[in-house]
């Protein structure tokens, strides 16, 4: 279970990248920003694709997203860097719908107060529109079982208006050890 809340910290940092800032964690820039789709790659060194969606409507717009270890290592510190913009302000009431699983069993299926989930990644509601950058260091347990984790993360703002923020997963393999 560590494991599972390491990927969802791995996933909500990326959700709650803003732009506006040109350094920091998760800081991005709008300017010449393409936005992906259709499960691309998250710009960046990292496991992270964008899910298969429109994102035109995005309120995150992420710069790239570094991991350290790429991959990410059983008993490691895995560091996380998000660069990107937030497009309005994000406030109370908003949620991610998270999922985890290993292999096929589904670990975690769950949704989350958004405002709650950033202060594992030391922020705060509301999230003001503009970039920002957030680095984050976290352990991940020597004792992560063997085998194939994909996390889902889609978030949006509160109801009833639920404008979408991004759309994230990710999938991390981590081998048997001798």
């Amino acid at each position: 279970m560590k494991f599972s809340i390491s990927l969802i910290t791995l996933l909500l940092s990326t959700l709650v990248a803003s732009e506006g800032l040109s350094v920091g964690g998760f800081g991005f820039s709008l300017s010449g920003q393409k936005r992906l789709g259709d499960g691309e790659s998250v710009p960046g060194d990292n496991p992270l694709t964008y899910c298969k969606a429109s994102h035109g409507d995005d309120l995150l717009v992420l710069d790239h997203v570094n991991l350290s270890p790429n991959p990410p290592l059983k008993g490691s510190t895995l560091t996380i860097e998000a660069v990107g913009s937030v497009l309005e302000d994000i406030g109370e009431g908003a949620y991610v719908v998270l999922q985890v699983k290993y292999g096929l069993i589904r670990l975690v299926n769950t949704e989350a107060d958004l405002c709650e989930q950033v202060e594992n990644v030391d922020m705060s509601c509301p999230i003001k529109k503009g970039k920002t950058k957030i680095i984050k260091d976290v352990e991940l347990p020597a004792e992560i079982p063997p085998g194939t984790y994909t996390v889902f993360a889609d978030a949006y703002t509160a109801r009833p208006e639920s404008k979408k923020i991004i759309c994230l997963e990710a999938t991390v393999t981590f081998p048997q050890t001798r």
